[in-house]
């Protein structure tokens, strides 16, 4: 019924196969322990082990820019001040002048929150331009200093939505992609800018999920942003703002339809055509994937992703189709994992 929120009840998903589901893991870390254990180090005022972790990427640039991000996260919480003392040891240092900008980049996230622009305030606007201000000239001096990273380009994309700055976005892009590109996060970027929640539209967006996961070569992560778009596109149509029952029903009507599950299967036989993915995202595209075959109906499929992911709950498009996201994780880990 319309306007009732949408219940899960394991008792009504079948018998079970597996009695003890994960306790769900929703760390932005996932499955990269060396970068929890250096954060942690990191939290307690110790910037050595932050830099020792990012450095030991290398040229990887996708664990790198992850790593960038989840240490971001730590510092924009307050940890601690390291990152103070880190950028007072060595101020010109590159690794330290980006993980600034992404900290100021998600401060500024955090100020403005998760709301809808009608339900966002004007002083949590004002701070949001504010912050995204102060990142855009870190991330500047970043991509200046350090001119093969595509991480540096990914934040400075981030600092241009408190404006909408579609040409500030769109040289960003450029030159990232020049750097890598077929780099993860700054081609999801890419895809949300453009999505009819923020700056583009749902032709727009698949357009660009679709152009670059076309053009990535088998095994890489960006082959599955057309997944992505999907639920973006799904969530801005059915559950915007929302879960219902008919939110839901509507959902799975939608992933059920020939034509979307015939391109996801085109996206993940892409995707494992290299071997079992190993990039630093792949936890999180499995995310997506659950998802995907949850509301599709595909409980064998779904099985299968859910021994992939193990405990990590990636995403928070859990909570934009099923009310929570350690909730939705679990209450699809025992549908698929039971008997129909």
């Amino acid at each position: 019924m319309e306007g009732r929120r949408a219940t899960y009840d394991p008792g009504m998903l079948g018998s079970p196969l597996h009695s003890r589901p994960p306790l769900p893991d929703k760390d932005g870390a996932l499955d990269d322990h060396e970068l929890r254990a250096a954060r942690a180090l990191a939290t307690t005022g110790y910037w050595l082990p932050a830099q020792t972790v990012i450095a030991a990427a290398g040229t990887g640039w996708e664990r790198r820019g992850h790593r960038i991000t989840v240490l971001g996260e730590a510092a924009a919480d307050g940890g601690g001040g390291w990152l103070d003392e880190w950028l007072a040891a060595a101020p010109d240092d590159p690794t330290a002048i980006t993980l600034n900008a992404a900290t100021l980049s998600l401060r500024a996230s955090k100020a403005r929150g998760s709301a809808s622009a009608a339900g966002t305030t004007r002083e949590q606007f004002l701070r949001f331009d504010e912050l995204s201000a102060a990142a855009q000239v870190q991330a500047q001096r970043a991509v200046a200093v350090d001119r093969a990273d595509p991480a540096p380009c990914t934040i400075l994309c981030r600092t241009m939505y408190s404006r909408g700055d579609g040409d500030g976005f769109h040289a960003a892009l450029a030159e990232g992609r020049r750097r890598d590109p077929f780099d993860f996060d700054l081609n999801a970027r890419a895809v949300d800018f453009h999505c009819a929640k923020w700056f583009g539209s749902h032709d727009t967006m698949f357009a660009i999920a679709r152009g670059t996961a076309d053009a990535a070569p088998p095994g890489v992560g960006v082959t599955m942003l057309p997944l992505l778009a999907h639920l973006e596109y799904a969530m801005r149509e059915f559950s915007w703002g929302r879960v219902t029952d008919r939110t839901v029903k509507d959902s799975r009507a939608y992933f059920q339809r020939p034509d979307v599950q015939q391109e996801v299967d085109a996206c993940v036989a892409k995707w494992h055509a290299a071997g079992p993915p190993a990039h630093p995202k792949a936890v999180l595209c499995d995310n997506w994937l659950a998802i995907v075959y949850a509301l599709g109906s595909r409980r064998r499929e779904c099985r299968a992703v859910f021994r992939r992911i193990g405990p990590y709950a990636a995403t928070h498009l859990w909570t934009c189709f099923f009310g929570s996201q350690a909730g939705g994780f679990l209450a699809n880990w025992r549908w698929a994992n039971s008997i129909g």
